[in-house]
């Protein structure tokens, strides 16, 4: 890239499964790139092939506390993102949304910086819409246990839009539907997760409610080109825009497909399903098709393989 192109780039939240392949790319296109993690979910592991790169650089740092440094473009994917991380500390989960949203809001305005929001399905709550558009407000529980990250990120959204009319800011919002892939954390209680590791030990798969329940998983590098797409695209193209694999499958589906991918012999159980647990998650991606021309390349049968195979590394290693 010739450098007058090479932009300043801060990624909150960098060091995690999402961020630290954003930062990735981000370097591979030339970008100075200036990762903030406060490690609660994010790993140095992530970004140990990165640090060798002069472009690349990492602060530890809390995002529910002022940031002082200059960028051009900031990716705000602090945050943690699995049910058993965002209700280990919930007050903090809403802090990190929240307060964090507002300082690095306050930062863009002060550098002129324009700055994305991961946001999350989870704004829909259990919908009854299907698929969801992003026209559809949502059925949140906003006093359950999950509260914390879904009304969190649809405060953060509200922060964002009332910057832009305020301060005519370039904003830019996705809400990102499941995603996985290399990277992710062994006991993070996503269902991939989950599964891979149960099988690949041979162990019962653990059904959560009925396993009828669908969710639509998109490979983590769509995922990335999709926020990046985004952030290119002109100051009036603001989101909200959903950013996810319109595949939907069942929890059932999706178990008896890990399990024949990896070879085991693992049995299924079924336990309580957990509370506020949405029963339909597909998006509704007409939106990402039309203004950034995006749409997911990788099946999941191909994204299970490379996760997988990253899981198998890491028992190997004693890692999982």
């Amino acid at each position: 890239m010739h450098y007058s192109l090479r932009k300043k780039v801060l990624v909150t939240g960098g060091a995690g499964f999402l961020g630290s392949r954003l930062c990735e790319r981000l370097l591979q296109e030339g970008h100075e790139v200036l990762c903030v993690d406060n490690f609660f979910t994010g790993s140095r592991d992530n970004i140990r092939d990165l640090v060798r790169n002069p472009l690349f650089e990492v602060v530890r740092h809390d995002i529910t506390q002022p940031l002082y440094v200059e960028a051009d473009e900031i990716y705000n994917l602090a945050c943690p993102a699995s049910p058993v991380h965002y209700q280990f500390d919930p007050v903090q989960t809403t802090k990190v949304c929240v307060h964090g949203a507002i300082n690095m809001l306050g930062l863009a305005k002060r550098t002129g910086a324009r700055i994305l929001q991961a946001s999350t399905s989870e704004v829909y709550g259990d919908p009854e819409v299907h698929p969801q558009k992003e026209d559809y407000w949502g059925r949140v529980n906003p006093i359950g246990p999950r509260a914390c990250y879904d009304e969190a990120k649809r405060c953060a959204e509200t922060l964002f839009f009332d910057y832009r009319r305020q301060h005519a800011m370039p904003i830019k919002v996705a809400r990102i539907f499941n995603t996985y892939g290399p990277r992710m954390q062994p006991r993070d209680g996503r269902v991939i997760s989950n599964f891979v590791l149960q099988a690949l030990q041979g162990q019962p798969i653990t059904i959560y409610g009925s396993g009828e329940q669908t969710r639509s998983f998109c490979y983590v590098d769509d995922m990335v080109q999709g926020l990046m797409d985004l952030m290119k695209t002109d100051d009036d193209c603001t989101g909200p825009i959903n950013l996810g694999n319109p595949q939907e499958v069942s929890v059932l589906d999706l178990a008896r497909q890990i399990i024949r991918q990896t070879g085991s012999n693992s049995s299924l159980v079924h336990q309580d399903a957990a509370e506020d647990d949405p029963r339909q998650r597909q998006p509704d991606i007409s939106l990402a098709r039309d203004q950034l021309g995006w749409q997911p390349t990788i099946s999941l049968e191909a994204g299970l393989e490379q996760t997988i195979a990253w899981f198998r590394d890491l028992r190997s290693r004693g890692l999982a």
